[in-house]
Protein backbone atom coordinates (compact mmCIF):
# COMPACT_ATOMS: atom_id res chain seq x y z
CA UNK A 1 0.00 0.00 0.00
CA UNK A 2 2.72 2.08 0.95
CA UNK A 3 3.48 2.79 -3.30
CA UNK A 4 0.02 4.20 -3.59
CA UNK A 5 0.33 6.58 -0.70
CA UNK A 6 2.75 9.01 -0.34
CA UNK A 7 2.69 10.05 3.68
CA UNK A 8 3.24 5.73 4.65
CA UNK A 9 5.96 5.91 1.94
CA UNK A 10 7.86 8.74 3.11
CA UNK A 11 7.44 7.22 6.64
CA UNK A 12 8.53 3.48 5.77
CA UNK A 13 11.26 4.91 3.68
CA UNK A 14 12.91 7.15 6.76
CA UNK A 15 12.75 4.42 8.83
CA UNK A 16 14.13 1.72 6.49
CA UNK A 17 16.93 4.56 5.74
CA UNK A 18 17.88 4.78 9.48
CA UNK A 19 18.42 0.82 9.19
CA UNK A 20 20.25 0.68 6.68
CA UNK A 21 22.50 3.21 8.08
CA UNK A 22 23.29 0.61 10.28
CA UNK A 23 21.07 2.44 13.55
CA UNK A 24 18.23 1.39 14.87
CA UNK A 25 15.44 4.29 13.70
CA UNK A 26 13.93 7.24 15.78
CA UNK A 27 10.96 8.65 16.33
CA UNK A 28 10.57 11.51 18.76
CA UNK A 29 7.35 12.70 20.07
CA UNK A 30 5.74 16.52 20.52
CA UNK A 31 3.10 17.86 22.55
CA UNK A 32 2.60 20.65 19.87
CA UNK A 33 2.41 23.65 21.87
CA UNK A 34 4.25 22.66 24.29
CA UNK A 35 6.69 24.34 26.08
CA UNK A 36 5.06 27.58 24.56
CA UNK A 37 3.81 28.37 21.33
CA UNK A 38 6.40 30.69 20.26
CA UNK A 39 9.11 28.71 20.84
CA UNK A 40 7.33 25.37 18.92
CA UNK A 41 8.16 26.03 15.18
CA UNK A 42 11.73 26.32 15.82
CA UNK A 43 11.49 23.54 18.58
CA UNK A 44 10.12 21.30 15.75
CA UNK A 45 12.59 22.27 13.37
CA UNK A 46 15.67 21.17 15.31
CA UNK A 47 13.90 18.03 16.62
CA UNK A 48 12.60 16.79 12.84
CA UNK A 49 16.70 17.07 12.34
CA UNK A 50 17.73 14.84 14.16
CA UNK A 51 15.33 12.29 14.82
CA UNK A 52 14.10 10.21 11.86
CA UNK A 53 10.65 10.74 12.36
CA UNK A 54 8.89 13.40 14.63
CA UNK A 55 5.17 12.54 15.98
CA UNK A 56 3.58 15.56 16.72
CA UNK A 57 0.96 15.36 19.68
CA UNK A 58 -2.69 17.18 19.64
CA UNK A 59 -3.15 18.17 23.31
CA UNK A 60 -6.34 17.09 24.68
CA UNK A 61 -8.16 17.36 27.98
CA UNK A 62 -8.83 13.45 28.50
CA UNK A 63 -5.87 11.95 27.55
CA UNK A 64 -6.37 8.22 28.21
CA UNK A 65 -3.27 6.67 27.06
CA UNK A 66 -0.89 9.16 28.49
CA UNK A 67 0.67 9.65 31.65
CA UNK A 68 1.51 12.57 33.84
CA UNK A 69 4.47 13.96 32.02
CA UNK A 70 2.68 14.00 28.53
CA UNK A 71 -0.95 14.90 30.18
CA UNK A 72 0.93 17.98 32.22
CA UNK A 73 2.31 19.48 28.58
CA UNK A 74 -0.96 18.77 26.64
CA UNK A 75 -2.24 20.87 29.86
CA UNK A 76 0.05 23.87 29.68
CA UNK A 77 -0.53 23.76 26.01
CA UNK A 78 -4.13 23.60 26.48
CA UNK A 79 -4.07 26.12 28.79
CA UNK A 80 -2.06 28.95 26.10
CA UNK A 81 -4.70 28.51 23.58
CA UNK A 82 -2.85 25.74 21.33
CA UNK A 83 -5.94 24.07 18.80
CA UNK A 84 -5.73 21.59 16.06
CA UNK A 85 -6.04 24.32 13.69
CA UNK A 86 -3.12 26.04 15.41
CA UNK A 87 -1.42 23.35 15.34
CA UNK A 88 -1.38 22.48 11.62
CA UNK A 89 -1.07 26.34 10.76
CA UNK A 90 2.13 26.19 12.36
CA UNK A 91 3.55 23.37 10.98
CA UNK A 92 2.58 24.34 7.28
CA UNK A 93 4.80 27.30 7.94
CA UNK A 94 7.91 24.84 8.82
CA UNK A 95 8.67 22.47 6.29
CA UNK A 96 10.71 19.29 8.29
CA UNK A 97 13.31 17.55 7.50
CA UNK A 98 12.37 14.15 8.37
CA UNK A 99 8.65 12.68 8.21
CA UNK A 100 5.93 14.12 10.53
CA UNK A 101 2.99 12.08 12.00
CA UNK A 102 -0.34 13.72 14.09
CA UNK A 103 -0.57 11.77 16.78
CA UNK A 104 -4.22 12.58 18.72
CA UNK A 105 -7.60 11.47 20.60
CA UNK A 106 -10.23 10.89 18.06
CA UNK A 107 -12.49 13.36 19.58
CA UNK A 108 -10.87 16.31 18.07
CA UNK A 109 -10.01 14.76 14.96
CA UNK A 110 -14.01 14.30 15.15
CA UNK A 111 -14.65 17.56 15.72
CA UNK A 112 -12.26 19.32 12.80
CA UNK A 113 -13.99 16.63 10.60
CA UNK A 114 -12.37 13.79 9.26
CA UNK A 115 -12.15 14.78 5.29
CA UNK A 116 -11.05 18.20 6.90
CA UNK A 117 -8.16 17.01 8.98
CA UNK A 118 -7.32 14.73 6.08
CA UNK A 119 -7.00 17.61 3.41
CA UNK A 120 -5.66 20.22 5.85
CA UNK A 121 -3.22 17.54 6.93
CA UNK A 122 -1.58 17.11 3.85
CA UNK A 123 -1.39 20.66 2.91
CA UNK A 124 0.75 21.12 6.13
CA UNK A 125 3.29 18.22 5.42
CA UNK A 126 1.81 15.98 7.30
CA UNK A 127 2.69 12.34 6.29
CA UNK A 128 0.49 10.03 9.20
CA UNK A 129 -1.86 10.07 12.10
CA UNK A 130 -1.68 7.73 14.79
CA UNK A 131 -5.19 7.51 17.05
CA UNK A 132 -4.35 5.63 20.08
CA UNK A 133 -8.36 5.54 21.23
CA UNK A 134 -9.75 4.52 18.13
CA UNK A 135 -10.20 0.38 17.36
CA UNK A 136 -9.27 -0.99 14.47
CA UNK A 137 -12.99 -2.03 14.15
CA UNK A 138 -14.49 1.71 14.30
CA UNK A 139 -11.47 3.10 11.95
CA UNK A 140 -12.55 2.70 8.70
CA UNK A 141 -14.12 6.12 8.05
CA UNK A 142 -10.88 7.72 9.08
CA UNK A 143 -8.42 5.07 7.33
CA UNK A 144 -10.90 5.52 4.08
CA UNK A 145 -9.99 9.80 4.08
CA UNK A 146 -6.51 8.84 5.05
CA UNK A 147 -5.79 6.39 1.76
CA UNK A 148 -7.23 8.96 -0.10
CA UNK A 149 -5.80 11.89 1.11
CA UNK A 150 -2.16 9.88 1.08
CA UNK A 151 -2.04 9.68 4.96
CA UNK A 152 -0.93 6.89 6.68
CA UNK A 153 -2.81 5.64 9.45
CA UNK A 154 -0.85 3.80 12.04
CA UNK A 155 -1.91 0.72 13.98
CA UNK A 156 -0.81 0.19 17.64
CA UNK A 157 -0.19 -3.32 19.47
CA UNK A 158 0.75 -4.38 22.61
CA UNK A 159 1.83 -7.35 24.02
CA UNK A 160 -1.15 -8.61 24.72
CA UNK A 161 -3.16 -8.80 21.29
CA UNK A 162 -3.33 -11.96 20.43
CA UNK A 163 -1.86 -13.38 17.27
CA UNK A 164 -4.52 -13.69 15.17
CA UNK A 165 -5.89 -9.83 15.97
CA UNK A 166 -1.83 -8.84 15.40
CA UNK A 167 -2.13 -10.22 12.11
CA UNK A 168 -5.18 -8.27 11.09
CA UNK A 169 -3.77 -5.21 12.40
CA UNK A 170 0.18 -5.40 11.24
CA UNK A 171 -1.77 -5.28 7.41
CA UNK A 172 -4.30 -2.88 8.05
CA UNK A 173 -1.23 -0.31 9.47
CA UNK A 174 0.25 1.79 7.22
CA UNK A 175 4.15 3.11 7.40
CA UNK A 176 4.87 1.54 10.28
CA UNK A 177 2.84 -0.66 13.04
CA UNK A 178 3.50 1.08 16.80
CA UNK A 179 4.61 -1.90 19.02
CA UNK A 180 3.30 -0.48 22.96
CA UNK A 181 6.40 -2.62 24.72
CA UNK A 182 4.31 -2.28 28.46
CA UNK A 183 0.57 -2.44 29.01
CA UNK A 184 -0.64 1.07 30.47
CA UNK A 185 0.21 4.25 30.35
CA UNK A 186 3.47 6.39 28.63
CA UNK A 187 5.89 7.37 30.88
CA UNK A 188 6.23 4.75 32.51
CA UNK A 189 9.78 4.17 34.75
CA UNK A 190 9.85 0.73 33.82
CA UNK A 191 13.08 -0.27 31.66
CA UNK A 192 11.83 -2.14 28.76
CA UNK A 193 15.45 -3.63 28.87
CA UNK A 194 14.52 -5.42 32.34
CA UNK A 195 12.22 -7.82 31.02
CA UNK A 196 14.67 -8.41 27.77
CA UNK A 197 13.53 -11.80 27.00
CA UNK A 198 9.71 -10.74 27.38
CA UNK A 199 10.04 -8.03 25.08
CA UNK A 200 12.40 -9.53 22.35
CA UNK A 201 9.49 -12.43 21.85
CA UNK A 202 7.12 -9.86 21.78
CA UNK A 203 8.77 -7.46 19.03
CA UNK A 204 9.87 -10.78 16.98
CA UNK A 205 6.31 -11.86 17.13
CA UNK A 206 5.06 -8.58 15.72
CA UNK A 207 7.71 -8.40 13.18
CA UNK A 208 7.24 -12.08 11.80
CA UNK A 209 3.69 -11.20 10.84
CA UNK A 210 4.40 -7.50 9.94
CA UNK A 211 5.21 -6.48 6.11
CA UNK A 212 6.11 -3.00 8.00
CA UNK A 213 9.20 -1.67 9.86
CA UNK A 214 7.95 -2.13 13.79
CA UNK A 215 8.73 1.10 16.03
CA UNK A 216 8.96 0.07 19.56
CA UNK A 217 7.42 2.26 22.57
CA UNK A 218 6.84 3.57 25.78
CA UNK A 219 9.46 3.90 27.92
CA UNK A 220 12.75 4.51 26.13
CA UNK A 221 14.76 6.38 28.29
CA UNK A 222 18.66 5.64 27.13
CA UNK A 223 20.76 4.63 24.80
CA UNK A 224 21.16 1.44 26.27
CA UNK A 225 17.37 0.80 25.81
CA UNK A 226 17.44 2.09 22.26
CA UNK A 227 20.15 -0.47 21.14
CA UNK A 228 18.34 -3.24 23.00
CA UNK A 229 15.27 -2.22 21.28
CA UNK A 230 16.96 -2.02 18.19
CA UNK A 231 18.12 -5.42 18.08
CA UNK A 232 14.42 -7.02 18.37
CA UNK A 233 12.94 -4.02 16.14
CA UNK A 234 13.59 -1.61 13.35
CA UNK A 235 13.38 1.91 15.90
CA UNK A 236 11.78 3.06 19.01
CA UNK A 237 9.85 6.20 19.78
CA UNK A 238 10.84 8.30 22.72
CA UNK A 239 8.01 10.55 24.09
CA UNK A 240 8.31 11.12 28.00
CA UNK A 241 12.21 11.45 28.34
CA UNK A 242 11.83 14.11 25.59
CA UNK A 243 9.32 15.85 27.42
CA UNK A 244 10.69 15.62 30.34
CA UNK A 245 14.15 17.53 28.85
CA UNK A 246 12.18 20.20 27.70
CA UNK A 247 10.58 20.54 31.22
CA UNK A 248 14.54 20.96 32.57
CA UNK A 249 14.97 23.55 30.30
CA UNK A 250 17.90 20.81 28.86
CA UNK A 251 18.99 20.70 25.09
CA UNK A 252 16.72 18.30 23.46
CA UNK A 253 18.90 17.93 20.27
CA UNK A 254 21.70 17.00 22.75
CA UNK A 255 19.48 14.31 24.49
CA UNK A 256 18.55 12.46 21.03
CA UNK A 257 21.86 12.46 20.34
CA UNK A 258 22.67 10.82 23.82
CA UNK A 259 20.08 8.37 22.74
CA UNK A 260 22.56 7.36 19.71
CA UNK A 261 25.65 7.75 22.32
CA UNK A 262 26.08 10.94 20.88
CA UNK A 263 26.27 10.36 17.15
CA UNK A 264 24.24 12.49 14.79
CA UNK A 265 21.82 11.63 12.74
CA UNK A 266 23.11 9.60 9.44
CA UNK A 267 25.92 8.55 11.42
CA UNK A 268 27.09 5.08 12.55
CA UNK A 269 25.48 3.20 14.82
CA UNK A 270 25.71 3.83 18.18
CA UNK A 271 25.75 1.34 21.26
Amino acid sequence: MSATNPGAAAIEQAIRAAKQNGRPALSAFLTAGFPDRESFAPLLRDVAAEADLVEVGVPFSDPMADGVTIQRSSRIALEDGVTLQWILDAVEQLPASSPLVLMGYLNPFLSFGLERLAETAVKAGISGLIVPDLPYEECRPLRDVADAAGLALIQLVTPVTPRERLATLCEASRGFVYAVTMTGTTGSTNSPGRAEAPLADYLQRVREVSPLPVLAGFGIRSAEQLAQVGEHADGAIVGSALIETLERNEDPVAFLRSLRGGEAKGKGASS
